[in-house]
């Protein structure tokens, strides 16, 4: 067992004066503290993670992501391809390639020389059985792609299978499922019910990722490296961690204090004020994606979501002076200290700057003008009813955030009382509808916008597979002309380029001119990464190690995570 005394350790007292001020994100510890949860595994051969899970590990199916522990995905499980969202490219991972020989037929050429670990090899007959569980099992994850597939739909000749679709074929769908969805072994899942295949724990996961379930309890899941993992002969990458050990997170200040003593490694916590304790004693210790403001990648985009099934959140012009009176910087600087971004009027993530048309932006954005509320508030016919804002108890950024939300409100003459029901609570009342207005960010980093506008314009309202639950147009807008332009940009190949970015100008300005959701910043892809024991954390910085630094699920599995984990060297 390495022992020292560490940097860290040493500045610890300072560090806390700080953390001090740092209040919890979730309110209530879960589980016991990081120190305790620590296995007997050679520390400096072990890389200790958290900020993922909330709940102690019991579920290794990757087809549960409400369930499913870190790692399940990307340590254990792996899909066809990576997207790499920093430099907007796809990474062909267990597929060699993939291609449309035509407008309805796609042919995946998949890997040679992959290894399950029970010593089998994946062959074309798992990819196509885990396609076509989308047709047999309308409990998995992605089954609204089974209703796209035409035939037989995917099948396997060796290591390529032809996947055949209807017309029009789901090629924005098709293009999320090669990089979000694993691939199952069908000696495996075709054993289990079609219940056990979505909800079974599977503690003994037969899987073809660079590391194997070792070990779990209360507080931690333990994964050891896979010495048969096929990307080492073939890409090159191994990683330089015998053991990795993702801990149950405690409250903030507990998962703060674990990795300033050293008992984390690699955190995706959000831990306010960090970029304050990155340079403790003047020496930084603690390393970040970029070395100043914003310090963190954008993940998703937290926006400000108006019921629009109930007056006055139903009228244009009282949408428009809301987005008027409220100043996304005062909540960048004032409750995240700069750690995030404000976010661009169409709500896009940066990756998806190129889609965004500046000059509708331009015509039709809305900016912080409390002057030009007013006028829209008068022209919106606002009554003075009395209105609520929410969000959950205990998420303490959104708790700050919305306070100076209504604090702007009030200030223009509308009268809103932020509110904090438990999470549970609060996503009955998306459910049912009975919220007034709530901040959300339930749209993730995506490929195109395809998703992002998905989420905002489906329609139906409250249909039989009760969308909402799914965080799909939770506000409740009808659009039909806008919900029809999302499911052309769906259908359109991905070379047309040019009708896709027109139909996401189309969409861009029906929803500035609209706004049934009001962009206001970007939710950081938290990572702090203690370099005391472990260094080459991804950074912008580093032209050869710009990858995503976070193991949250659809991040870590999906995107370029396990790069960053293999671009980890112990510091000798």
């Amino acid at each position: 067992m390495l022992k020292t005394k560490t940097k860290a350790a040493a500045r610890l007292g300072t560090a806390l004066t700080a953390a001090a001020m740092v209040a919890p994100l979730v309110s209530v510890a879960v589980g016991s503290n990081a120190a305790s949860a620590q296995t007997s595994f050679p520390r400096d051969e072990t890389l200790y993670t958290s900020g993922t899970a909330y709940s102690p590990p019991s579920n290794w199916n990757p087809l549960d992501g409400g369930s499913r522990y870190t790692g399940t995905m990307g340590l254990l499980y792996e899909p066809l391809f990576l997207y790499d969202p920093i430099h907007n490219k796809f990474i062909p991972w267990l597929a060699t390639s993939g291609s449309w020989v035509n407008s309805n037929t796609y042919v995946i050429h998949v890997r040679n020389g992959v290894k399950w670990t029970d010593g089998s090899p994946l062959t074309g007959a798992d990819v196509a059985y885990s396609i076509n569980l989308a047709k047999t099992n309308p409990a998995v994850p992605y089954s609204n792609l089974g209703s796209y597939l035409a035939g037989p739909g995917a099948v396997a000749n060796g290591n390529t299978v032809t996947v055949h679709f209807k017309s029009p074929a789901p090629y924005a769908f098709w293009q999320s499922y090669l990089w979000n969805q694993p691939v199952l072994p069908e000696a495996v899942w075709s054993k289990l019910s079609p219940t056990e295949q979505v909800t079974g724990a599977n503690t003994k996961p037969v899987s073809t990722g660079p590391m194997t379930l070792d070990t779990y309890n209360q507080t931690e899941a333990c994964y050891q490296d896979n010495p048969n993992w096929w990307a080492i002969k073939q890409l090159g990458l191994s990683f330089h961690f015998k053991y990795l050990c993702d801990v149950v997170n405690g409250s903030n200040n507990v998962e703060l204090t674990a990795l300033l003593n050293d008992q984390v490694d690699w955190s995706n916590n959000f831990l306010p004020g960090i970029n304050t304790l990155k340079t403790i004693g003047g020496n930084s210790f603690i390393q970040t994606y970029y070395p100043s403001a914003p310090y963190m990648l954008s993940a998703n985009t937290a926006w400000l979501e108006l019921n629009t099934s109930k007056a006055p959140m139903n009228n244009v012009n009282f949408r428009k002076a809301v987005a008027y009176a409220v100043n996304p910087q005062a909540i960048v600087t004032g409750v995240y200290d700069g750690i995030v971004r404000a976010a661009n009027p169409t709500g896009l993530l940066p990756n998806l700057d190129s889609y965004v048309d500046q000059s509708v932006v331009k015509k039709y954005g809305f900016s912080y003008n409390p002057s030009l509320a007013k006028k829209y508030l008068k022209m919106s016919g606002y009554k003075g009813q009395k209105l609520t804002l929410e969000v959950p108890d205990g998420w303490t950024d959104w708790m700050a955030a919305i306070q100076v939300i209504s604090s702007e409100l009030q200030k223009i003459g509308i009268h809103v009382s932020p509110i904090y029901p438990s999470a549970n609570a609060r996503t009955e009342d998306q459910i049912k509808g009975t919220f007034d207005m709530e901040i959300n960010n339930n749209v993730g980093a995506s490929s195109d916008p395809w998703s992002y506008f998905d989420h905002v314009y489906q329609l139906p309202i409250g249909g039989a597979s009760n969308e909402e639950a799914a965080g799909i147009n939770i506000e409740r807008y009808s659009d039909p002309a806008a919900w029809k332009l999302v499911q052309e940009a769906g259908t359109t190949p991905p070379s047309d380029t040019a009708k896709l970015h027109s139909i996401y100008s189309q969409l861009e300005a029906t929803f500035l001119q609209n706004l049934p959701e009001i962009p206001l910043w970007y939710n950081g892809a938290w990572f702090q990464g203690n370099d005391t024991l472990w260094k080459d954390f991804p950074s912008s910085t580093n032209p050869s190690d710009q990858n995503v630094p976070v193991m949250w699920g659809g991040y870590l599995g999906a995107m370029t995570t396990v790069y960053a984990l293999a671009a980890l060297r112990p510091v000798k």
